[in-house]
């Protein structure tokens, strides 16, 4: 196992606009074998990514920049939740994620609170079942886990993100409705310019 393989990557990827752009040509990993959740290296090594394999995978190259492996968890009303890694850039807040849904991908570095930061993912996360309802930002190293070089999936990540406290988000129901309404019609959100 090659343990510079994330300092090497830093190189090439070397602030979280180039790593949404290689996260977004790295397939989706859509699970079809049964679930996995994946480390980094072995995201890479296997060429393929879901929501939080990618959040370990931006974290442990932009760490190599001096971006602490840093995710948020949002969590969804149907327990279908998102995780993106999330960092600051002159005092305001980005992310970098992967999604089938590239309403869901990373934002620029623009929000001034991680609440806002939050919020920016609320319309595009409505769908058939989903709706955000809280989030929490977390080291991942809290986890403790071996999130970056495990050969096998690193479930303990994903039980930690499960259980640590969100913050509520309290949402409008006449927008939540209106905002459904139009999704279960074919109409999805617009894109906004803070979307990588």
């Amino acid at each position: 196992m090659n343990k510079k393989i994330f300092k090497e990557l830093s190189k090439k990827y070397s602030d979280p606009i180039k790593v949404q752009r290689f996260l977004q040509k790295l397939p989706y990993n859509a699970e079809k074998r049964g679930e996995t959740l994946k480390s980094a290296h072995q995201s890479y090594v296997k060429k393929n990514a879901h929501c939080l394999e990618a959040a370990f995978l931006a974290a442990a190259i932009l760490e190599h920049k001096g971006y602490p492996p840093l995710v948020m968890s949002l969590e969804s009303i149907d327990d279908l939740d998102h995780v993106i890694f999330v960092y600051k850039k002159n005092n305001k807040w980005g992310s970098v994620a992967r999604s089938r849904d590239k309403g869901l991908h990373g934002r620029k570095p623009i929000y001034k609170s991680l609440r806002n930061l939050a919020l920016s993912y609320y319309e595009p996360y409505i769908d058939k079942t989903g709706c955000i309802n809280g989030y929490q930002m977390v080291n991942l190293d809290d986890s403790k886990s071996d999130w970056r070089f495990s050969k096998k999936n690193v479930w303990k990540a994903e039980k930690y993100l499960i259980d640590i406290k969100h913050v509520r988000i309290k949402f409008n129901k006449k927008r939540y409705n209106k905002i459904h309404k139009k999704y279960l019609s074919g109409i999805t959100a617009r894109p906004q310019k803070s979307w990588l």
